[in-house]
């Protein structure tokens, strides 16, 4: 664990569950007072566990020549996929974390790629076990991007836990709607131009959003120093976490 780490747990007072995760791992408690941990696995790709309820986000087992053991964690009771793009829809990483009752939710072109799952369009909501999902836009607005994720594919998703949201934004930039998204506990955001936001953007979405945390993702090799340097600077009150696991 990098001292930066250790320090930014330590300022959030939030703790790491266990010697033996196997990636960064942080804890809220819920109105409810119920424990909500979150996983920071690789790139796109967390996992969060609730009231013994596991969820797993755009599980993928292999990022270019690195293998992420997901024989840790449970079988996943829910399973969501943004979009259909290699580093978010791997069919075995599927496969592995899923058991008779898991439920997938993706979007239209995952649920086609995948063969199964229930697809959920941007605005719908749905119910399961004791988390609300609802999934909102994903999409690029830059001019010469918007071939990569096109307005009306791919999925965020705002994961409701007791009251405490969770905002997974999936591959999209700083979009208009939102605005309408909060109140936002803690908002996951992609920052790896031209494929999603920039530095910039990143800091634009988070002020509009105005989450109590602020996690990076999908980062590659962008230099994301800047989005904490800023925020802290202007006196934002967002509190950001850096995990280099999420490149």
């Amino acid at each position: 664990m990098t001292r930066l780490f250790t320090i930014l747990l330590t300022a959030l007072a939030v703790s790491c569950a266990g010697p033996e995760a196997p990636c960064p791992v942080v804890q809220y408690k819920t109105p409810k007072g119920g424990k909500l941990e979150l996983y920071m696995i690789t790139h796109g790709s967390v996992a969060m566990s609730y009231k013994g309820f596991s969820v797993q986000v755009d599980p993928v087992g292999k990022m270019g020549q690195a293998e992420i053991d997901y024989s840790w964690f449970p079988k996943a009771d829910l399973i969501l996929i943004t979009h259909e793009h290699g580093d978010h829809l791997s069919p075995d990483t599927i496969e592995l974390l899923s058991k008779d009752d898991t439920q997938i939710l993706l979007n239209a072109k995952s649920r086609d790629q995948l063969g199964k799952g229930e697809a959920i369009a941007n605005g719908e909501s749905r119910k399961v076990g004791p988390v609300g999902v609802t999934a909102v836009p994903a999409y690029n607005i830059s001019e010469g991007r918007q071939n990569f994720h096109p307005k009306g594919n791919g999925n965020g998703y705002i994961l409701d836990f007791d009251g405490f949201k969770v905002y997974v934004a999936g591959d999209t930039e700083d979009i208009d709607e939102m605005a309408s998204f909060g109140p936002i506990d803690v908002a996951f955001l992609p920052v790896n131009q031209p494929y999603t936001m920039t530095t910039t953007q990143c800091i634009e979405a988070a002020m509009t959003l105005k989450p109590k945390v602020l996690i990076p993702y999908h980062m590659s090799q962008t230099d994301i120093q800047e989005v904490k340097t800023v925020l802290d600077a202007n006196d934002s009150g967002i509190e950001v976490l850096l995990f280099e696991e999420l490149r």
